[in-house]
């Protein structure tokens, strides 16, 4: 049996989500809500799906399967997979979450819903349906009657309606796939309807609203696959009741073997949140920024001017304890497995500046449903008042060292970043004594940052006001308008970031211990960042070359995970991340040929 990896396949929508495997096994997903408990955990359990023991998953078994075969559904995210066995006998399993608006609202339940079609042959199945309670407790109670199966779960229970043969499913006996079967898999309420009628009618719909959903993507003239792929993904890692915008579907999968480095990304860090919607404008997803808006404005009212957090729930939660789930060996066996993540303790100075960069679109964009006020003007003072106040203070910095701090250049430059926007937001509100006060803070600021960061005798910006550190973030002192692509001094940077942490065609973070000593995989969003870098520098053909290279190390869903290791091209850390689907969106966009070309 060949490990586990992550060449998966996200299904969603925008409430909950689910990884398939290339062998068309559901093994990741949690309920009620992205950051909820996992009923399929099979990916951090440590046990092989094949396993007679695997538990956390939803196999649809082929007898005698030979290969696999699968695709999204034009511009969506839902999945097709053809399994064919010895004999060409074959199979069809199309799995999606219902998503389309019905009576003036967005249905999006808490369902996971599979067809299995019999395509050629006389093909014969076994379904392995195992969830899970309480992170992988695999002890769950359940009832059944003529066409259903109840699931009672830590604190809800789940419903799968069918036309299959119940009793064979319970006892995991293989039987003829002879007609269309149907498993809807979501809230305990008895299916009034014809399930299979109105199975069909959700997938029907469902595809409608992706595709016209994706239809209305500004998407550059190459590369189109990747940046809608990329987008429809970004859209999923937002939980749209509250608009909040998750940097990963998953938890723990480690940055490389053994590292210990394994992190829950279910939750909304505010800097991911805004490289999100900065790149889903680039493409005219202006929903994603209208819902996340909204989120970040009840942030800042729960803050009262205050300390902002790294990072919150999705349902704008302060406090996220982390601990370790000690029923799960983790991915591969290598655990930890955490829920929860302690980042929120830390002090990040750049949550100031990326706040109002993610409202400054809003004081300007017309297509905008709900524009900025003055009165949102004046909240976001608040926010740059902290960003003044602390932009020359140590914090934990944007890598979240948990063991030390110093003062971040990026940090600093984020906060610079706040104050410039808000003398922009100022200026074109009509406020000309705001616009020349934010303005004033914002060149003060620049020249302490300018002062302290730059190292002549090295010829680059530090990392740290207080050493000569070389960290890839520094490279974002361009995308921030900091320093402009000519400044001899951001050249020098350019030059010393690529010499000191490129390792062939990726980018490391840093090449310094931390907590957890070395690093030794790269960081996909910083190769991304080079990219952008050596186009704006002259070097359009090295970014090309480099891009390209970066695509051909997708997974076969057209995704990339947080990592990947220099020497074998491996994916490692938390998947599909939205820094690697960011980059890919900025890039794509920077490097393509114009429509004009064509026209």
């Amino acid at each position: 049996m060949s490990q586990p990896d992550l060449d998966l396949w996200p299904i969603g929508n925008c409430q909950v989500s689910a990884l398939v495997d290339r062998s068309a096994r559901i093994v990741w997903g949690c309920v009620p809500r992205v950051d909820g408990d996992p009923t399929f955990c099979s990916l951090v359990d440590g046990r092989h799906p094949d396993s007679d023991d695997a538990i956390g998953l939803w196999a649809i078994d082929l007898e005698d399967s030979v290969s696999v075969e699968q695709h999204y559904v034009k511009n969506t995210p839902i999945l097709v997979s053809r399994l064919t066995d010895g004999h060409g006998n074959a199979i069809e399993v199309v799995d999606f979450c219902p998503r389309f608006e019905r009576m003036g609202r967005m249905y999006r339940p808490v369902a996971f819903v599979r067809v299995v079609r019999p395509v050629s042959g006389s093909p014969r199945i076994r379904v392995r349906l195992r969830p899970t309670r309480g992170w992988g407790d695999a002890h769950v109670q359940r009832t059944s009657g003529s066409n259903h199966i109840r699931y009672l779960l830590e604190g809800q229970q789940l419903r799968l309606s069918t036309n299959a043969p119940v009793g064979l499913m319970q006892e995991e006996r293989s039987f003829r796939v002879e007609q269309p079967l149907y498993f809807f898999l979501g809230p305990d309420e008895s299916f009034a309807a014809n399930l299979a009628t109105s199975v069909e009618e959700m997938l029907g719909y469902t595809r409608q609203h992706w595709q016209s959903w994706a239809r209305g993507l500004a998407t550059p003239f190459m590369w189109q696959d990747v940046v809608i792929r990329s987008a429809i993904t970004l859209k999923l890692c937002q939980y749209e009741e509250t608009g909040a915008i998750v940097a990963a579907l998953t938890t723990s999968i480690p940055e490389h073997t053994g590292s210990e480095r394994n992190w829950d990304y279910r939750y909304c860090w505010i800097r991911d949140a805004y490289y999100t919607v900065q790149a889903l404008n680039r493409v005219g997803a202006l929903d994603v920024l209208e819902g996340y808006l909204g989120y970040l404005r009840n942030i800042v009212d729960e803050a009262k001017g205050g300390y902002i957090q790294p990072l919150y729930g999705v349902l704008g939660e302060a406090e996220l304890t982390e601990v370790q789930a000690q029923r799960l060996s983790g991915y591969r066996g290598m655990g930890p497995v955490r829920v929860g993540n302690q980042a929120y303790e830390q002090v990040q100075h750049d949550a100031y500046g990326q706040i109002v960069l993610s409202n400054v679109q809003a004081f300007f964009d017309e297509r905008l449903l709900r524009m900025a006020s003055e009165e949102d003007f004046e909240a976001l003072e608040r926010v740059g008042e902290r960003a003044y106040e602390l932009y020359d203070k140590p914090d934990a910095g944007l890598w979240e060292l948990r063991t030390r701090q110093s003062v971040h250049t990026y940090s600093a430059a984020m906060c610079w970043a706040a104050c410039d926007r808000l003398a922009n937001a100022a200026e074109r509100m009509g406020l000309p004594e705001r616009q020349a006060y934010w303005a004033g803070r914002a060149d003060e600021m620049r020249e302490r940052i300018e002062q302290a960061a730059w190292r002549p005798d090295t010829n680059r910006m530090s990392a740290t006001f207080s050493g000569d550190d070389l960290d890839a973030s520094l490279i974002q002192l361009l995308d921030l308008r900091f320093l402009s692509p000519e400044d001899p001094r951001f050249l020098g940077t350019l030059d010393a970031v690529e010499k000191g942490l490129r390792r062939g065609s990726h980018m490391l973070r840093y090449d310094t211990e931390d907590d957890f000593g070395l690093p030794e995989t790269a960081f996909n969003v910083c190769t991304f960042w080079l990219i952008e870098a050596l186009h704006f520098t002259g070097r359009d053909a090295d970014a090309r070359e480099l891009f390209e290279e970066m695509l051909s190390r997708r997974t076969a869903a057209g995704l990339l995970s947080e990592d990947i290791d220099p020497q074998t091209g491996e994916l490692w850390g938390n998947y599909p991340q939205t820094y690697s689907l960011v980059g890919m969106i900025n890039c794509a966009v920077l490097l393509s040929k114009p429509w004009s070309a064509i026209r």
